[in-house]
């Protein structure tokens, strides 16, 4: 069974075909990154128009790219949320088209949950019930998976996101966007120890709060600045190491809250080799089996969405014509 699926929930149109839910046939991504580099952020705006304006060739580079046709497709999955609502919008009204056009099954996927389906590409061994942390630019969520279509929010952060706090911290130190490959690069090799940071205390265990962490770091460099760059890369490394930290141990203890063993990581941000590596050695410790995507998927695109799509179509999901972006 071949799934097409739709991914415009931020700055990335992409369009994929993927067979059974497990074999990925094509993924083509068109990105306007380039152009939101200039502000340092993202411009909803530019990120809409640069969808409409490329999403029928993506569309036609993934079919090309899987060889097969659009009249073969069995079902068609989109991100109908979160995300900006100009973006969504694209690839809702392109799926309902194709969907509408073929007479094929429509599917609304829940962009934070399809992230957690890139990690079951390269894991078919995945075993419910788990815990799940997906860490991007715009959320840093934790759930409780029972399974597919049974995803409960059990934490969240309260004020910036992780990969949002990367992009700052980066901003500050004079580094480039998006900040979190840059924050790496700086880090490798420097003194993580050498600056002491912490996160903030959340009412709820299972939150999260990168705020206090960020202004902390603008404080430190305002009142007493780096005096080589050697300096600049150990606080960056300090500051990343703490995020980590923190991420590990809430992570871990939901899995103990949860009384659980498995624990799936998906978002941009786990892509970052040293979370990849302290991560693994934290499960190793706590016996707990992680899970994690190929880097090439952790980023947002429209194979996870179709992953999912097929399990949801499977379990008997519909969506109906009817089907607004950033609905509930």
């Amino acid at each position: 069974m071949y799934i097409l699926g739709i991914e415009t929930s931020c700055d990335e149109t992409s369009a994929a075909i993927v067979k059974d839910g497990q074999k990925v046939l094509s993924c083509a991504i068109s990105s306007s990154l380039d152009f939101h580099r200039r502000y340092g952020g993202i411009v909803p705006e530019i990120a809409y128009r640069m969808q409409l304006e490329t999403i029928t060739y993506v569309l036609d580079a993934a079919l090309k790219e899987a060889k097969i046709k659009l009249k073969n497709i069995s079902a068609v999955s989109v991100t109908d949320k979160p995300g900006l609502l100009g973006s969504l919008l694209v690839g809702v009204c392109l799926a309902k088209a194709v969907s509408f056009s073929l007479r094929i099954p429509l599917l609304s996927v829940d962009h934070l949950h399809s992230h957690i389906y890139a990690a079951f590409f390269n894991n078919k061994t995945i075993k419910f019930p788990a815990v799940a942390l997906v860490v991007s630019g715009g959320h840093t969520s934790l759930f409780y998976v029972q399974s597919f279509d049974q995803i409960k929010l059990i934490g969240q952060t309260q004020d910036d996101a992780c990969g949002e706090a990367f992009d700052k911290v980066a901003k500050i130190l004079g580094l480039g966007y998006p900040g979190g490959p840059y924050l790496e690069q700086i880090a490798q090799g420097a003194n993580a120890k050498k600056f002491k940071f912490a996160c903030s205390n959340t009412k709820a265990p299972l939150d999260f709060s990168f705020s206090g962490i960020k202004t902390a770091l603008f404080y430190q460099i305002k009142y007493q600045k780096p005096k080589n760059k050697k300096e600049t890369a150990d606080i960056a490394a300090s500051f990343q190491e703490t995020v980590i930290e923190t991420l590990i141990n809430k992570s871990f203890l939901a899995v103990k809250l949860k009384k659980t063993h498995s624990l799936i990581l998906g978002g941009g941000v786990i892509a970052n080799c040293r979370l990849r590596d302290k991560f693994t050695a934290a499960a190793k410790e706590n016996g707990v089996k992680l899970y994690f995507p190929q880097k090439d998927l952790c980023m947002d695109n429209a194979a996870m969405v179709a992953g999912l799509g097929y399990q949801l179509l499977k379990l008997g999901y519909r969506s109906g014509l009817d089907l607004a972006a950033g609905s509930n």
